[in-house]
């Protein structure tokens, strides 16, 4: 079986998902912030792109769920302002 583009690219969005798992699992990422939100959107971005040329409804719905819940996260975190000294 040859590889498209599009299965590279969702290997790619699997993997950063995958990774960013990792390292909030071992608590290297706060899956609050910017990049694990980030890595979680365009992972989950990637996917849905490779799934244009091999549809599946049901890993569709996945992923548009998971970009989703990424990107809400993302405009909690620009809209909400905190005071200077927190951490978060």
């Amino acid at each position: 079986m040859a590889w498209s583009w599009t299965d590279y690219v969702g290997v790619v969005g699997v993997l950063l998902i995958l990774v960013a798992y990792a390292l909030a699992t071992a608590g290297k990422l706060d899956v609050r912030r910017a990049p694990s939100l980030l890595a979680n959107l365009v992972g989950a971005s990637l996917i849905l792109l490779s799934l244009s040329v091999n549809f599946n409804l049901s890993a569709a719905l996945m992923e548009a769920a998971w970009a989703l819940v990424a990107l809400i996260g993302l405009i909690r975190l620009a809209v909400v302002r905190r005071p200077p000294d927190d951490p978060r």
